[in-house]
């Protein structure tokens, strides 16, 4: 599931509200004070999460092939829950931006829940063969409610840390991640040796303690709004506003017409006032609803085009996500036509997990001690060998060593990045930004895999690990010729409230 303005304190909300409140990127962050309560709430929900999803993900495929569905049904099962989450998220992102974070956060953990339950009630009562209506019905709902959580509780973090805590809150994220990523194959493989239902018993409790992590946030998780105007409906209201005072003018000038010249003043008093009608407010059309809906939707898309350090974080998250996911799907093809089985795969993922782990674990000190740019720039360029050297490999140990590797560099600058764009997107617009960059990181790991499968059948399984290397050197380019003039440049100049207001209306 997934990751925004509390009230629990108004100027470490305003801290990270705009631009503007970017600290100085090219010198070493610092960060001095420990995480909040809720920070550390926020940490037990995803790790929770994370830990289940990862315990009962890995059995799902098993499940459906031991009942005897094909490989197209698991596939099918598969592709559908990756498309909900992708077309979902940035729809429900708006409500999430507008108030309503917390709620769909804890609502959505609470159906998740009682969706895996069910599973595993039904493999437990059903003489283990429950019909897939159910099965297709439960990972429905569950992936629906999961990919609402996930839009909803990005930008969390800025609502729960303060600016200078941003690196190691993320890092805390990233680091429960990893260590779910270790643990959770694992311990799902076990608890379905012991009884099929167990992984699914597991995944139902880890969402029941993300539930109650999110409900004893002492944040309400709502963006302050005092500051800020709905840069959103800004013209559909002065819209509004401008027909108003036309019809008040039309009004004043017909009744001043329909007054006979001079009558007022016969009797020689003073002549009265024409009283100025009260504006109506304009009543909104079906179109104009639609309308703003859709600009509602699309603010995320305006202001990560219209921000370089948001497109850089664009850039470089879809393309090392797609790499990544190229790569390892190469190791899935290249190890199978040696003939060796699934163990050695597990071991390379639980390797890549290990390294993963250990270098978000790392990232808060990293990052302390070297300046963003030279961080994510190093990283871009060391990906490059890595990658390039996976074209050799062919025993499980090397793939192992290598994925390690790569995992053990990117939190690094992955930490940098996403506190960065934490800090540079306005609180009324965390979710719906973080949704687009985390649908195209998202669609970039799904094409990956048929483009892999590609060259692997027509070119050698070496071809993917090249390519990859390849775009890697042309990220790595990207990332040195951008970065340091999008994060060294990254403290506008100060303005003030109501010029923010103007600002945002305008971009956004």
């Amino acid at each position: 599931m997934g990751s925004s303005v509390p009230e629990t304190g108004a100027s470490r909300g305003q801290a990270v509200s705009t631009p503007a409140a970017l600290i100085d990127d090219t010198e070493p962050a610092k960060d001095t004070e420990p995480p909040t309560r809720d920070a550390r709430l926020f940490w037990c929900a995803n790790a929770a999460d994370s830990l289940g999803s990862q315990a009962s993900g890995v059995v799902l495929p098993l499940l459906l092939l031991g009942l005897g569905y094909s490989p197209a049904v698991v596939g099918l099962v598969a592709g559908v829950s990756t498309a909900t989450g992708l077309v979902l998220g940035p729809l429900v992102a708006v409500p999430a931006d507008r108030g309503a974070r917390k709620r769909v956060m804890f609502w959505s953990a609470v159906v998740s829940a009682l969706a895996m339950g069910s599973v595993a009630v039904a493999l437990a009562v059903a003489e283990g063969r429950p019909s897939l209506v159910h099965l297709l019905a439960a990972v429905l709902v569950e992936r629906t409610a999961t990919a609402c959580y996930e839009a909803a509780a990005r930008g969390t973090v800025a609502l729960i840390s303060t600016p200078g805590n941003l690196p190691r809150v993320v890092a805390g994220l990233e680091a429960g991640d990893r260590g779910a990523l270790v643990a959770g194959p694992a311990l799902g493989g076990m608890l379905y040796q012991v009884s099929r239902a167990l992984p699914f018993v597991l995944d139902a409790v880890s969402y029941a303690v993300t539930a109650v992590c999110v409900r004893a946030m002492r944040s309400h998780l709502r963006a302050d709004r005092t500051r800020s105007a709905d840069a959103v409906d800004m013209p559909n209201r002065a819209d509004a506003a401008d027909r108003a005072d036309a019809a008040e003018r039309a009004d004043g000038a017909s009744e001043s017409e329909s007054e006979p010249a001079g009558s007022a003043a016969q009797d020689g008093s003073v002549p009265r006032p024409v009283p100025r009608p009260v504006p109506r407010p304009v009543p909104r059309s079906a179109h104009g609803a639609r309308s703003a809906l859709a600009a509602e939707a699309s603010a995320g898309v305006r202001l990560v085009r219209t921000t370089p350090l948001l497109r850089l974080v664009l850039v470089w998250t879809t393309t090392v996500n797609g790499v990544l996911a190229a790569l390892y799907y190469d190791a899935v093809f290249t190890l199978q036509e040696s003939g060796h089985g699934g163990t050695p795969m597990g071991l390379v993922l639980a390797l890549s997990g290990a390294a993963g782990l250990a270098g978000s674990l790392a990232a808060p000190r990293l990052v302390r001690g070297l300046s963003p740019v030279r961080a994510v720039v190093t990283v871009s360029w060391l990906m490059i060998p890595l990658a390039a050297a996976l074209a050799t490999a062919r025993e499980p140990w090397a793939y192992g060593a290598l994925f390690g590797g790569l995992c053990l560099i990117m939190p690094s600058a992955t930490v940098i990045l996403q506190a960065r764009a934490i800090q540079g997107t306005p609180p009324e617009l965390q979710a719906r930004a973080g949704s687009v960059l985390a649908t195209a990181a998202g669609g970039a790991a799904a094409v990956a895999p048929a483009v892999a499968g590609f060259l692997t059948a027509h070119a050698g399984a070496a071809v993917p690990a090249l390519v990859s290397a390849g775009v890697l050197v042309l990220l790595a380019l990207h990332t040195t010729l951008r970065a340091g003039r999008t994060l060294a440049s990254g403290v506008p100049p100060k303005v003030t409230p109501a010029e923010g207001v103007r600002a945002r209306g305008r971009d956004v």
